[in-house]
């Protein structure tokens, strides 16, 4: 039985499904906005948010621990000199999944998910 289980598969096995969320958070990350499924988004947003409450951390432990998910040192930076700073003040909630609809070839439901406040952004 699947009961309290939270994991959301996403057809993929365990390593792949870590690499993709990887690579979600650290693009979400990177650009503050990416357009991706509805499934994909729920599962990276804690993803994400985790990272953000890291870098407002500011510590060396905090660096490493997020150095394990963002390989890249220019996201990395971005996360603790740009967003922690700007999320300062708030307890969480740093992402906002916006619907777009179903996708034409086989009817996925889209989103963008995005950081809020973000260049561009509905705020």
């Amino acid at each position: 039985m699947r009961h309290r289980k939270k994991v959301a598969k996403l057809g993929r096995d365990a390593s792949h499904r870590r690499a993709m969320l990887r690579n979600l958070a650290t693009d979400l990350l990177r650009h503050e906005r990416v357009k991706t499924t509805l499934a994909k988004a729920k599962a990276v947003r804690p993803v994400a948010e985790r990272l953000v409450t890291l870098g407002k951390r500011d510590t060396l432990h905090a660096r490493r621990h997020a150095s394990r998910v963002i390989r890249d040192k220019d996201v990395l930076s971005k996360v603790f000199n740009e967003l922690a700073p700007r999320y300062a003040e708030r307890p969480g909630g740093y992402t906002r999944i916006m619907r777009l609809g179903a996708r034409a070839g086989d009817r996925a439901e889209m989103v963008i998910i995005e950081m809020v406040g973000a260049a561009g952004s509905s705020d």
